[in-house]
């Protein structure tokens, strides 16, 4: 790879070599998505030949989380995600705690210990939110009452993870023993949580009211270039402020920016300049997550991989549609959040590579989630079909 065109050397070769595994599975009848990851492996830097740059292509991916929760904010309320708060906290903190708990115990099976349980069972227990939304979207089903309380599902499995970000350094020095966690670390502990709720105040006050008005202010121009670049810099701009100044996600900022901008009439305009680029870097996302797979694992540790699997596919999703059951969705309701759950992502390789920095999860530790990831992404294509089967639609 030229050393002086990361960038571009990616993109291509990111874009067209998942151009034609894509056409490939979609003309064998499988998901696009498959083709998507595999065209990671083949670019990433664990096989042969034209490999791209993986922290370009990290950064590439984060850029489709931002514009994709952005899309989803412009047509979600916050009266909505009000609405949803009764089944989605308790479904997602109850999920997040079963599948904790499962990885946990693989860890201390494999004689890890309770640092490197505490990353792992962290890492399974929370969805990756590009491949949630992309398979709502698909089925029609990010706009439906249940797609608002998979997505404020979402939103309480963001802010539990910011949660755990924040006391995983203090989590660490008490699970090592090496120190006692000085009044800094709690300190930096509180304050990461008092921005996240401060950031989260601001948007619902004082954004819902600012952002319509400037995209407002920029639509009475008449310039369409200059209204697609006021939604790109109201979605890029509000995410790269809440994590660089409140320490909260990228998503969620993007989410609440566009959350914000929602009450403007003008939020479907917004989307349907902003979905091109969705659409582009979403395909990244999965090149990405396929860039951080290394294939040795499956030959090397096939039980430890069928169990983290497992923990992801069957524990998780699992205890997702009970508890979706239980707080009242319904069959087909129950059966969707279980399906939608039945992965991990982005999170879950952040958490990976902080366990590792650490110096609590062994590097085979990351290597399970890497690759758990990438088998759970592409079989959810396979459990959302199970679900048309069990429950269509007519049946409710």
């Amino acid at each position: 790879m030229p050393a002086a065109t990361p960038l571009m050397t990616t993109l291509v070769a990111g874009l067209s070599v998942a151009l034609l595994l894509g056409v490939a599975a979609r003309r064998a009848g499988l998901p696009t998505i498959l083709g998507y990851l595999l065209a990671g492996v083949v670019i990433g830097p664990y096989t042969p030949g034209i490999y791209g740059d993986m922290a370009v292509a990290a950064e590439l991916a984060e850029l489709g989380i931002i514009l994709l929760m952005f899309g989803v904010g412009l047509h979600f309320s916050p009266r909505e995600l009000a609405g949803a708060r009764g089944v989605a906290v308790p479904g997602a903190l109850g999920q997040m705690a079963v599948a904790m708990l499962l990885g946990w115990g693989l860890a201390l099976w494999w004689g890890w210990g309770h640092g490197a349980g505490l990353f792992f069972g962290l890492s399974l227990a929370v969805a990756s939110t590009v491949v949630m939304l992309r398979a709502l979207e698909e089925r029609g089903e990010s706009s439906t009452p249940l797609g608002h309380v998979a997505i404020g599902w979402l939103v309480v499995e963001d802010l539990a993870m910011v949660l755990a970000l924040a006391l995983a350094p203090l989590a660490s020095a008490l699970l090592r023993g090496d120190t006692q966690p000085g009044a800094g670390l709690w300190l930096d502990a509180l304050g990461t949580l008092a921005k996240a709720a401060g950031f989260v105040t601001l948007m619902l006050l004082l954004g819902s009211r600012a952002l319509p008005w400037g995209l407002s202010l920029v639509a009475s121009l008449r310039s369409r270039e200059l209204f697609s670049l006021a939604a790109l810099v109201a979605a890029l701009g509000v995410a790269f402020a809440a994590h660089a100044v409140f320490g909260v996600s990228l998503a969620l900022g993007a989410f609440l920016a566009g959350m914000a901008l929602g009450q403007s009439p003008l939020s479907q305009k917004a989307a349907e300049q902003t979905l091109p680029l969705r659409d582009a870097f979403a395909v990244l996302f999965f090149v990405s997550v396929g860039m951080l797979v290394r294939p040795a694992i499956l030959w090397e540790s096939p039980g430890a991989l069928l169990a983290t699997l497992a923990v992801v596919v069957v524990g998780k999703a699992l205890a997702a549609g009970l508890l979706g059951w239980a707080l009242g969705l319904g069959k087909r309701g129950a059966l969707t959040m279980a399906a939608a759950l039945g992965q991990i992502g982005e999170f879950s390789f952040v958490l990976a590579g902080l366990g590792l920095a650490e110096g609590l999860l062994p590097a085979a530790g990351r290597d399970l989630i890497l690759a758990a990831a990438l088998l759970s992404i592409a079989l959810n294509p396979l459990l959302f079909a199970l679900v048309d089967r069990l429950a269509p639609k007519s049946g409710g």
